[in-house]
């Protein structure tokens, strides 16, 4: 072959390629041009610009980029933004904020610098520019954003604080106050802020618009993120089932459900504030379908499996640490979402003790977990208890290692105290509490964490281990009263076959539990303790007599039998197994510091402290109860001049009065 032909064939490549990449190129441009047509005023609407993000998010994702000829040093690069991004994707529908940052700053790039966005067609997106014609939701929107940059995740507390959106109101068409925030109310506030947004600004707005439609929680997808307790939604509305009936029965009806005068389940939005449960009025998620997305994806952190018809539930965490509970038909009537938020970085007894009184509080539930007792936290749900467990764990001794048990991941301990000997488990489809609690037997744990006492099983097994695994042992129960409690903690110890005998078993709940703190959430929201109660065991007395010995007759000695026999049947029918006193108490507004500590719980507390504590410990007797342990605190300090030890701990005997 001459060297002419190798030239002329170079040649036809050379030109068959620009062709080749020419019709390319100029399919590309036409199909650019069918999506962006810069004169049609729907090009640049939520729906059509969602439209275009997905279709170019798709498109970087799946590029196989080793057809287009890249250098090694560009073809690493680019592999490296397309894992980034595939990750980010990813992550950012488990709740990680920070995956969604990426994204939506990926999709600020697309829309302004390929779609054309620009100041003069942003606003066709949302109406910035009039508004009138901007909905509740858009100015929500709008608030949220410009709060976010001075407050970051406060945005929502200082909202709803600065104008008191937290407050009991009536509201149209109903006859008893609620916590809500009305349409009426944004669009007062929209007004009153009168806030100027920059082109910049009003595409952010835009991005998270299609953001929360595209790979997040639609309209509670900014609301999540905030520095709340909680968000739900599905929980009130009328189920789509009950609409087909409704158009048989009543079509006026229909007509109001139709008009959205009268709440569907897809346009429940509620959130938990401070311990009140506030109902987002002006917020929808707009059909059932999305309502339905939702639920889907807001709780696939972890793989945790599918929620399906046969198993309609799921209870998982998410990427922050956010407790999510989801259920769906045929189990519940609709499809629903629960998130709980814990505030690692406010579980402190300073923060959450607030009230009159706070002091004694707080330095009682400090000395109940240094003298290492075994304390319940009670209380009904969203009354704190998961918090408050997690502000008193912060006193427990350095040196005592930690085991949690749980439902689902709540606690999140580690994050607080990364430096400590702390290991959380959990039950999975495969591994139930009891077995979870088994384990954590064989970890040397000092002290056993049980987040919630929620089965028969986990309540048996968190007496037997407070009797001999563990130094001792925090938990919480939805118990309303102490017998309460302890009959409950009971009848889980006799169902699990442990006991067979009531009274056996109850003498052991009794032997186990030293106090109990019960949590209260008032109609108001205002939550605080209301009681702290110490159990005191009643000691077995030996009321049987000889005396039938004594008798000369036998009448004499069935008299004394049948004395025996009486002091017998008594005790099998009718024994007191244990007293209870409060503490503190919670009266007309303030912690109240009421009855003396039992004896034996002072005299245990203080052999489980150091050398400050006891001391202080010691002052907190003596200022509330100067004349319940003088005598006490005599034989004790008696008592351990008689130990040779090197250094005695308490303090000086006292000089009886």
């Amino acid at each position: 072959m001459t060297i002419t032909n190798i030239i002329l064939i170079l040649v036809v490549l050379i030109v068959a390629g620009y062709l080749v990449y020419f019709i390319i190129k100029k399919k590309k441009d036409a199909e650019v041009e069918e999506t962006v047509d810069l004169n049609d005023d729907k090009t640049y609407t939520i729906e059509m610009m969602t439209e275009f993000v997905k279709k170019r998010l798709d498109e970087i994702t799946k590029i196989n980029l080793y057809d287009i000829g890249l250098s090694e040093e560009e073809l690493k690069r680019r592999k490296n933004k397309k894992y980034e991004l595939k990750k980010a994707l990813k992550g950012c529908t488990y709740g990680d904020v920070n995956d969604k940052k990426y994204v939506k700053e990926l999709i600020f790039d697309l829309l302004a610098k390929e779609y054309g966005v620009n100041e003069s067609n942003v606003s066709k997106a949302i109406a910035f520019d009039i508004p009138s014609l901007l909905t509740a939701q858009d100015k929500f929107d709008i608030l949220i954003y410009a709060y976010k940059k001075e407050f970051g995740y406060e945005a929502l507390t200082e909202l709803i604080k600065k104008y008191d959106l937290a407050e009991l109101k009536y509201v149209e068409g109903e006859t008893k106050p609620s916590y809500v925030i009305t349409s009426n109310e944004i669009e007062d506030i929209y007004e009153k802020e009168n806030i100027v947004l920059s082109f910049s600004d009003k595409l952010s707005v835009v991005v998270q618009r299609i953001y929360q439609h595209y790979k997040g929680y639609s309209s509670i997808d900014e609301v999540r993120d905030m520095n709340i307790d909680g968000v739900s939604g599905g929980v009130s509305g009328l189920p789509e089932s009950f609409l087909s009936q409704v158009a048989q029965i009543d079509g006026d009806y229909l007509n109001q459900i139709e008009e959205h005068k009268v709440p569907r389940a897809c346009d429940s939005i509620w959130i938990f504030f401070q311990g009140k449960s506030i109902r987002l009025a002006f917020l929808s998620f707009g059909t059932e379908a999305e309502l339905k997305r939702v639920c889907q994806n807001i709780y696939k952190y972890n793989n945790p499996g599918q929620l399906s018809d046969t198993n309609g539930y799921k209870i998982n965490e998410m990427k922050d640490g956010s407790r999510v509970v989801v259920v769906r038909p045929s189990f519940s009537e609709t499809w629903a979402f629960f998130v709980r938020k814990f505030d690692v970085k406010r579980a402190t007894l300073e923060q959450l003790v607030t009230l009159p009184g706070k002091e004694d509080a707080i330095d009682l539930l400090k000395f109940l977990v240094k003298g290492a007792r075994i304390v319940s936290i009670t209380g009904e749900q969203g009354s704190g208890k998961t918090t408050l467990l997690m502000g008193m764990i912060e006193n427990i001794y350095e040196t005592m290692n930690i085991r949690v048990q749980e439902t689902a991941f709540e606690l999140h301990l580690r994050k607080i105290y990364p430096t400590r000997n702390i290991l959380t488990f959990r039950e999975t489809d495969t591994i139930s509490g009891q077995e979870g609690l088994d384990v954590q037997k064989k970890t040397d744990g000092s002290v056993n964490i049980i987040g919630e006492v929620a089965t028969d099983p986990v309540a048996s097994w968190m007496i037997q281990a407070a009797q001999v695994a563990s130094k001792f042992t925090l938990f919480t129960h939805h118990a309303k009263t102490f017998p309460n409690l302890v009959t409950a903690l009971r009848n889980s110890m006799l169902r699990t076959g442990v006991f067979t005998d009531e009274k056996t078993a109850e003498e052991q709940v009794v032997q186990v539990l030293n106090f109990d703190v019960h949590q209260v959430k008032d109609f108001r929201g205002r939550r605080y303790i209301e009681r702290i109660t110490e159990c005191i065991p009643v000691e077995s007395k030996n009321e049987y007599t000889f005396d039938h010995r004594k008798e000369k007759t036998l009448e004499g000695k069935f008299d004394k039998f049948f004395d025996n026999a009486t002091h017998y049947f008594t005790k099998s029918t009718d024994k007191q197994l244990y007293t209870y006193r409060n503490i503190l108490e919670f009266v007309d507004g303030e912690y109240v510091i009421t009855n003396p500590i039992s004896e034996e719980n002072v005299k245990e507390m203080r052999n489980n402290m150091d050398e400050s504590d006891i001391e202080a410990f010691d002052n907190f007797l003596e200022k509330h109860w100067p004349n319940a342990y003088k005598k006490f605190n005599y034989d004790l300090d008696k008592t351990e001049e008689t130990v040779s030890t090197p250094k005695r701990r308490g303090r000086k005997p006292k000089t009886q009065v």
